[in-house]
């Protein structure tokens, strides 16, 4: 499905319901057709084939960067996604982004972009996704406390972004900021992080095919405790790495710091690339939860997406660059 319209929109007279949502998923993996659009590189479930724009001499398939994920798999609920959520500037129990998320304004919002690139700006929300067709992507979401969930996103390629702000070559990290708001955020009136929360990547990791701008889930638009109205979704790393309800992107030349990479360097690290190989310092990253289930289960390197992520880092100590 090509989502032309922006989140905010939607009619709730056309948001799809959630369990429409899984069986459109269900039918099209029966017809045997998730197979054949993996192999064909489709973005996004049921997503028309010119829409794999950016995998399309990249030399990615299917399975992870179209979005699409393995048949055992299956989607969690709306509920689980929405009320199961890290989000400290909340508050630090699961409950809490749900609880106190509500009062957070949303619209206006505005984007700036600065740094290295040829084109700093501020944008207001609408301007910023205005240009893009939104895709739906299914992705794994491991979190650093060994827990997990599948989650269908809707949202922008971030490469795709990027490009429109047109990097300068020195750019070698792209850095994000969340807001900075103890009005709206009551967990920031605590010392628990520094605040603002900032986050980085490499450039070739931020222009990858799997990194991902999500604006909405399930259809419909993000809700304001998984990040709203934008947040950074990168498949193959710790959920950390997906900073929320972002106010600044910065082209930089050096690695920029990060949030719990500041607060406890020895147990965070700025790539923080799931790794079953590589406990943290508390517990084995070895096995995970998926949320709504009982047994645990392995931890695929790279989340699973190693097929399409290992190569951005071939030669590098993936124990010492944790």
């Amino acid at each position: 499905m090509t989502i032309i319209r922006r989140p905010a929109d939607i009619p709730s007279s056309e948001i799809t319901a959630e369990s429409a949502y899984i069986a459109r998923r269900e039918f099209i993996a029966r017809a045997g057709l998730l197979g054949a659009a993996a192999g064909a590189g489709l973005l996004g479930i049921g997503c028309r084939a010119e829409d794999a724009r950016a995998e399309r001499g990249a030399g990615h398939v299917a399975d992870s960067a179209g979005g699409t994920v393995a048949s055992q798999d299956k989607l969690n609920s709306y509920e689980d996604i929405t009320s199961y959520n890290n989000y400290y500037e909340f508050g630090t129990d699961k409950s809490d982004p749900k609880d106190n998320a509500q009062q957070l304004r949303t619209r206006p919002w505005t984007v700036a972009v600065d740094g290295l690139v040829k084109k700093p700006k501020s944008y207001a929300f609408d301007d910023l996704v205005k240009p893009y067709k939104l895709e739906d992507r299914v992705y794994r979401l491991r979190c650093v406390e060994a827990w997990s969930m599948v989650i269908p996103w809707q949202g922008i390629p971030l490469r795709d972004m990027i490009a429109r702000f047109e990097p300068l070559p020195s750019a070698k990290f792209v850095a994000f900021t969340t807001l900075l708001d103890p009005q709206q955020m009551p967990g920031q009136r605590r010392r628990v992080l520094d605040w603002p929360y900032v986050e980085g990547l490499r450039m070739d990791e931020a222009m990858h095919p799997l990194a991902f701008i999500a604006t909405g889930l399930y259809g419909k638009p993000l809700p304001n405790q998984n990040g709203a109205p934008l947040r950074l979704v990168v498949p193959w790393k710790y959920g950390f790495k997906g900073v929320k309800a972002i106010v600044k992107i910065s082209f930089v030349a050096e690695q920029p710091r990060t949030t719990w990479n500041i607060a406890a360097p020895d147990e965070y690290g700025f790539y923080a690339n799931v790794n079953p190989e590589v406990d943290h310092p508390r517990w084995t990253q070895s096995r995970e939860r998926r949320i709504g289930e009982f047994r645990r289960r392995e931890t695929l390197m790279f989340n699973g997406y190693a097929d399409q992520v290992a190569s951005l880092y071939r030669g590098m100590d993936l124990r010492r660059n944790f």
